[in-house]
């Protein structure tokens, strides 16, 4: 009996010593052959988590685990109701197409917007009007359609912000570069690591010039040199800002540092004192998922929808 209960306390102890051990073990950031910090592989960002605070939420930064759920099952719920057929209404996609998310981010923060503490894009007054003369004119000519309507780009920082599908970035890493491969509009971003002249000031581009450096752990891309002809957003999950466009002012300054085996914290700073009347930052973990396929989107500027809709606006506004 006496070495019986011996062997069970030696199984017990041994059994807690394990458990300790495993627990005391830290994770630690995988590195490159060059010493780096690993952040490659395809990375996902989908979430129903919204870019701004929605008003009911005031200055609640974060939601309890109940508060959550609710917000998730009402998500459910709407898009269980948008997906009934109603006789004489006709939509592009149901649900089935869609795959924007269905929970909210794992921090549980109320917005993807964390500076202002408000959660609310500081954009100026002058700027939300500019964007609704520019809807209300939409598909009077081509350049009032979004730039992703016109299959270019959905800019930066845009082409990294949740949209309704298609939310997978694969990231390669290089001994001078970090190639990040946008799933949306098959976007390949080329991020230059070692010091190199600047483009010409007259040499505006689209998604800018970024220019990337370690600091410790984590890697920073700061991107000027913007053209005057992008959108901050351009997906509906934008809200009020898709359509708000940037100057050539523009400064983004984003971070990518790896947090766990499944986590990269992602932030994005902006800023266009023309546009905002304050620099404003956004934050959401990238999740890992190995197993995501990501396949060809094949679009193109000049695409087949844009020539439909100018056509359509024209018989519209001949019918008037």
């Amino acid at each position: 009996m006496v070495r019986r209960f011996t062997a069970v306390v030696v199984v017990v102890l041994f059994g807690v010593s394990l458990s300790a051990q495993t627990r005391a073990k830290p994770w630690t950031v995988p590195r490159t052959t060059d010493g780096l910090p690993d952040l490659q592989g395809v990375w996902t960002n989908a979430t129903i988590t919204p870019l701004e605070r929605p008003a009911a939420f005031k200055d609640k930064a974060f939601l309890t685990e109940d508060e959550a759920r609710a917000f998730e099952e009402a998500a459910a719920a709407r898009r269980a109701e948008a997906d009934k057929p109603i006789p004489g209404r006709f939509e592009s996609y149901n649900q089935f197409w869609l795959d924007g998310g269905t929970t909210v981010l794992s921090t549980r923060q109320t917005s993807l917007v964390v500076e202002p503490p408000d959660g609310r894009v500081p954009v100026r007054p002058a700027e939300e009007k500019r964007r609704d003369d520019m809807w209300a004119a939409y598909g009077d000519q081509i350049e009032t359609m979004s730039p992703w309507d016109r299959c270019i780009t959905r800019g930066i920082p845009g082409g990294i912000l949740p949209a309704g599908y298609n939310n997978a970035y694969e990231i390669l890493q290089f001994p001078d570069y970090v190639v990040i491969h946008y799933e949306m509009i098959h976007d390949a971003r080329i991020i230059p690591l070692a010091p190199r002249a600047a483009l010409p000031a007259h040499h505006k581009l689209w998604n800018g010039e970024p220019r990337g450096r370690w600091d410790g752990d984590t890697l920073v891309v700061e991107t000027t040199n913007f053209n005057n002809l992008g959108w901050i957003s351009t997906s509906q999950a934008g809200g009020r800002i898709k359509g708000i466009r940037h100057t050539d002012r523009l400064r983004v300054v984003e971070r990518f540092t790896r947090t766990s085996a499944k986590e990269i914290s992602y932030s994005a700073t902006i800023d266009d004192p023309e546009i905002y009347t304050r620099p404003w930052t956004v934050s959401f973990p990238l999740t890992a998922d190995p197993e995501y396929r990501i396949y060809e989107y094949a679009c193109h500027e000049g695409n087949y929808a844009i020539e439909g809709i100018m056509r359509g606006k024209r018989a519209s506004d001949a019918r008037k």
